[in-house]
């Protein structure tokens, strides 16, 4: 027995046909010009709701994300839930309906026609159940004072054909008063006024006729849409009402750290805020105080090298003012020996080497880049020989210790050679012993060592060695010791080897050495090792 479900296997009359004349010429283009509004309308509805969008605040944008999920997850369950439940209800009505109509036929009370019109009307009635019997040249038969059930054309095929099949099939519009799920059957009926019980011959070809009312299933479906519908748009708007406040609490520490951001561009007081937590938000505003560290670090910075620059340019320019004045003066009251005017002009040909070696030493460190750029490939033995030779011009007194193997690194070959050249003058500076030039037998007044091996370069002086307080500072930005003030220099010379180490991704540290004296060791990595 073959069986159709409600609205998804139309009955034979119902059944469209399907035609097999090919679209002309004349409809494609029509088609076409279709799909491509649609395709417009489609791309300027996505343009508008895109525009729209980035219109909303990211409070609107979640509230309006957890409404729409919301709504879309339970849109999906109720039309789950409403397909389910339909489907079951018309699943056992249908069920129903086979096993009754089935067993009313084979058991032959109602195809009698006698019987059957003698049967109670209300019997049926209150049941919402019609009953009838169509016989295969279309007669139709029901009980007297009772409706008869809907027949067609399904039903008289049902008749005629006696086979092992059923017609089951919707009847009438939902909620129109007259909705019913009708089931044919083959039976074979007696009809009226004859006695059938002792001669099958007598019986006739035909079909029995059962009418269910769907009036209760339809009902039932429309108080379930009812409640889904109202449950649902309930579900929407606490999921809007729940995004909102999830948004508000949220986005709270969002707020904080904005007003915090337009505090420090309105007042430049770079000021942590406080964090509390280890969410993301939290995590944003830890990244964000380590900005404005960084930031307040390279602004104290910057004022500690004005201030230090300030200071020490004064004591240059003091001395070559006074020395200027001096011989202006001496010019107007006839004049200066020559051996007194050379050794002043000499001063201030020494006291401007100074003020150009500062300021170049404080254009260089004003940089504060925090890597070098535009970086080549280096050979740092070549850099350290160049440098060797350039200050063994300068100090003639002394004996060099030189051991240099190749190393490549990446990076700037200038401020590199500047860095080894500030190592090796002041390895230089204080291996000669204070105005000591040259020892009067021409032997060496000092010695410097020069070691290159796997990236590691020393200088090892022969000096006095480095006060244990002053070894955390030797780095720092215009440090002199004690012993040092005495001495030519700004105290920027080894703060530019600390600078051109970080840059190049190295480090640079002192140490005392036991029988000699300061030795300063400095690590560059290997170019292979190096990103570019």
């Amino acid at each position: 027995m073959s069986e159709q479900h409600p609205e998804q296997f139309p009955s034979y009359a119902d059944r469209p046909q399907q035609s097999q004349q090919q679209p002309t010429q004349s409809e494609r283009p029509v088609a076409s010009s279709n799909g491509n509004r649609v395709a417009a309308t489609a791309a300027r509805t996505q343009t508008w709701w895109n525009e729209t969008l980035h219109k909303l605040t990211l409070h609107a944008r979640v509230t309006l994300l957890a409404a729409v999920a919301v709504g879309l997850a339970v849109a999906i369950v109720s039309v789950a839930a409403y397909i389910t439940v339909r489907q079951q209800m018309y699943q056992n009505l249908d069920n129903s309906l086979i096993q009754r109509a089935g067993q009313a036929a084979q058991k032959g009370v109602l195809t009698n026609l006698d019987n059957l019109q003698k049967a109670s009307a209300d019997a049926f009635g209150l049941s919402d159940i019609r009953v009838g019997v169509l016989s295969a040249t279309g007669d139709k038969y029901a009980p007297v004072n009772s409706p008869l059930p809907p027949m067609g054309d399904d039903e008289l095929q049902i008749a005629q054909n006696q086979g092992d099949q059923a017609s089951l099939r919707t009847v009438g519009v939902r909620n129109g008063g007259s909705h019913f799920r009708v089931i044919a059957v083959p039976a074979r009926y007696c009809p009226v006024r004859e006695p059938c019980n002792y001669d099958d011959d007598l019986y006739q070809p035909g079909a029995l006729v059962v009418a269910q009312s769907l009036g209760p299933i339809d009902q039932t479906l429309h108080n379930l849409g009812i409640v889904l519908w109202a449950f649902g748009l309930i579900g929407v708007i606490g999921a809007a009402l729940a995004g909102n406040a999830v948004a508000r609490s949220g986005l709270r520490p969002l707020a904080r750290l904005t007003g915090a951001a337009e505090h420090v561009a309105r007042t430049e007081d770079l000021k942590p805020i406080p964090v509390t937590g280890t969410d993301e938000i939290s995590r944003l505003a830890m990244a964000f105080n380590a900005m404005l560290g960084a930031l307040a670090q390279s602004r104290d910075r910057q004022r500690r090298l004005v201030g230090d620059a300030g200071h020490e340019l004064r004591t240059p320019l003091t001395s070559v003012r006074t020395n200027l004045d001096l011989l202006a003066q001496a010019d107007k009251r006839g004049g200066l020996r020559s051996e007194d005017r050379q050794q002043l002009l000499d001063d201030v040909r020494a006291q401007m080497d100074e003020l150009t070696q500062l300021i170049g030493d404080l254009t260089e460190l004003a940089r504060d880049t925090p890597q070098v750029r535009n970086a080549e490939l280096i050979e740092l033995s070549n850099v350290v020989e160049d440098a060797v030779i350039k200050v063994r011009r300068r100090a003639p007194g002394l004996a060099w210790d030189v051991q240099l193997a190749p190393f490549p690194v990446w990076g700037d070959e200038r401020l590199l050679g500047r860095a080894v050249t500030n190592l090796l003058d002041n390895a230089a500076k204080y291996s000669i012993p204070e105005g000591t030039e040259q020892r009067s037998d021409g032997q060496p007044v000092g010695r410097v060592t020069v070691r290159l091996l796997d990236g590691v370069l020393t200088v090892t002086d022969s000096g006095p060695g480095i006060a244990e307080a002053d070894l955390p500072h030797v780095f720092d930005r215009f440090y002199r010791s004690s012993e040092a003030r005495s001495r030519p220099g700004s105290g920027l010379g080894l703060a530019i080897v600390k600078h051109a180490a970080e840059q190049h991704g190295g480090m640079i540290y002192a140490r005392n050495v036991p029988g000699a004296g300061a030795q300063f060791t400095l690590w560059l990595p290997h170019a292979a090792t190096q990103t570019r």
